[in-house]
Order: C-alpha cells, then sequence, then structure tokens
C-alpha cells in the first residue's frame, strides 16, 4: 500500500471515529428538531474553513457547479435522511441508509475514470454490510411501528445513501478531471445546507428553546460529526482509493454502537461481537484488494 492511500485511509478513518459519536451526541441531543440540529451544526462546522483559508473568505468561493454539487451531498443527504426517519421505523431507516457504503463501492466504476471492481471489493462490501445489519438490527431489538408512510419512508433512506455514496464519488471526480476545488470550499457547502436546514427547520418543526448545556453540544456537532468530519471525508476521497474507503465506512455504524453500549452501560451482546468480525474482516480485505 502506497504511503497517499495509507494517509488517505487514516484520513477516513478519523472521519469515522467522528461520525460514530455522531449517536452519543444525538442521543443527548434528542429534544432538538433535527432539521435545526442539522442547520446549526453544519454552520458551526463551516467555521472550521476560516483559518485554512486564513479568513479571508473570497478564497472560499466556487464555480456555481461545484456548489451544486457539494449542496446536494450535505444538505440533500440530510433531508433525505429525516424525512426518512419521521415516516419509517429508526432502525430499519438507519440499515437502508448504510448501503451508502456498498455504494460507493459498486458505482465507483460508473463515476472514476479508470476504475474496474476486483470480487473482493465487492465480497468485503456485502460483508461489511452483513455486520452492519446484524449490528444495527440487534442495537434496535423488536421492530417499532412505522410513525407515518413506511414505504415513503424507506424510499427516502435509499435516496440519501444514493445521495451520500453518489455526491462522494463526484466530490473525487471533480478532483481527478481536473475541476478540483480546496478542501476548505466544504465550509461553503456547510454555510449553504446550514441555512437550507433553518428554513426547512422554520417551515416544518416546532420552536424550540436551547439551554448552555445544548449549545456547547451543538458545537461539538459543529466541530465534530456535522463539519470536521466532512473536510476529512473529503481530503480521503481526493487521495485515496473510493472502494477501499467505501469499505471501511461500514465502521461507523459498529463504532457508533460500541460507543452506545459504553456510554449507556450496557453488555457487549453476540450480535456485536459477530458484526466486529465481519466488518473488520470486511475492512481488511478491502484494502488489501487491488
Amino acid at each position: 500500500m502506497s504511503q497517499q492511500s495509507t494517509r488517505a485511509n487514516a484520513l477516513a478513518l478519523a472521519t469515522i471515529a467522528l461520525w460514530a459519536s455522531l449517536a452519543a451526541l444525538g442521543t443527548a441531543l434528542r429534544h432538538v428538531p433535527p432539521f435545526l440540529l442539522t442547520g446549526l451544526g453544519l454552520l458551526a462546522g463551516s467555521l472550521i474553513a476560516l483559518p485554512m483559508v486564513r479568513f479571508d473568505v473570497r478564497r472560499l468561493a466556487v464555480p456555481w457547479p461545484t456548489l451544486a454539487v457539494g449542496v446536494y451531498g450535505l444538505f440533500g443527504y440530510h433531508f433525505l435522511l429525516f424525512t426518512a426517519l419521521g415516516q419509517a421505523p429508526a432502525v430499519e431507516t438507519n440499515l437502508v441508509n448504510y448501503l451508502w457504503p456498498l455504494g460507493i463501492v459498486l458505482m465507483a466504476p460508473l463515476l472514476l475514470p479508470g476504475v474496474r471492481l476486483a470480487p473482493a471489493h465487492v465480497l468485503a462490501a456485502l460483508a461489511g454490510f452483513a455486520g452492519a445489519a446484524i449490528a444495527i438490527l440487534g442495537r434496535g431489538g423488536a421492530a417499532a411501528p412505522a410513525p407515518g408512510n413506511a414505504v415513503l419512508g424507506y424510499a427516502c433512506s435509499a435516496g440519501a445513501a444514493f445521495i451520500w455514496a453518489s455526491y462522494s464519488l463526484l466530490t473525487k471526480r471533480l478532483a481527478l478531471t481536473g475541476r478540483d476545488f480546496p478542501t476548505a470550499a466544504i465550509g461553503t457547502f456547510g454555510l449553504v445546507s446550514g441555512v437550507l436546514a433553518l428554513v426547512c427547520h422554520a417551515l416544518l418543526e416546532p420552536r424550540v428553546d436551547l439551554s448552555a448545556r445544548d449549545v456547547l453540544l451543538i458545537a461539538a456537532l459543529g466541530l465534530g460529526p456535522l463539519g470536521g468530519a466532512f473536510f476529512l471525508w473529503d481530503k480521503a476521497l481526493k487521495l485515496g482509493d473510493a472502494r477501499q474507503i467505501g469499505v471501511l465506512s461500514y465502521l461507523t455504524p459498529l463504532l457508533s454502537t460500541l460507543l452506545l453500549l459504553w456510554t449507556t452501560g450496557r453488555p457487549l451482546s453476540w450480535n456485536v461481537a459477530l458484526a466486529t468480525l465481519l466488518i473488520l474482516g470486511a475492512a481488511v480485505a478491502g484494502t488489501r484488494a487491488r
């Protein structure tokens, strides 16, 4: 494995570690409406871009087509995911959502020039999805009644998975085809997406008052899974192999489940142990595939 590939995988793992904290932070902020939470988190995360450009905001400008790709990814993904969670059972919705790493692996040859799939990539991605399914379904227990139109919810969740997979590959494609944008421009994507999320909050959600603790946790959300993670993800994809990174991404639901077990004091169950073996095995196989 080349030094660049090793660095890309390390950045991807750092991203995954930040995303794994989303469930724990989301649990602490579950009383905050989701679009409000996302909007404030994205706005907080967009501030990370300022020191990256030495506070020269002119360097954050990107062409409109590039901005469209960024907003398509950050806002489109969260809009569909939160719509899905409002319609279908959360456990099953989360499982459908985690088709996005498999989407990255399978769609890479369609969107990236010169990329082909090896059987090892496909098998690793399928094993990773099986591990994610075991971790998520085992955590959720019995299915809860659907809060709305379950078919619409599952469709939106699948749409969210497609958006994140295709957004990730499109940013890599821009880099490969000479239309690259600086990683700091993720701040521009986050700013516009955050404003759109707050508009959705104003139109679709009840108004709430935030405590000082809420503000601190939202700031952590912005520095971590809803902010800093997007900068790391962009850099990882530009440097590395999207197929390998897609397989590694299945560590996200596993680490999220382990963190929730640790923070809630629940014991390690057989399903999490089995999921760990499947996902770690998939990660090793996927990163070694040529």
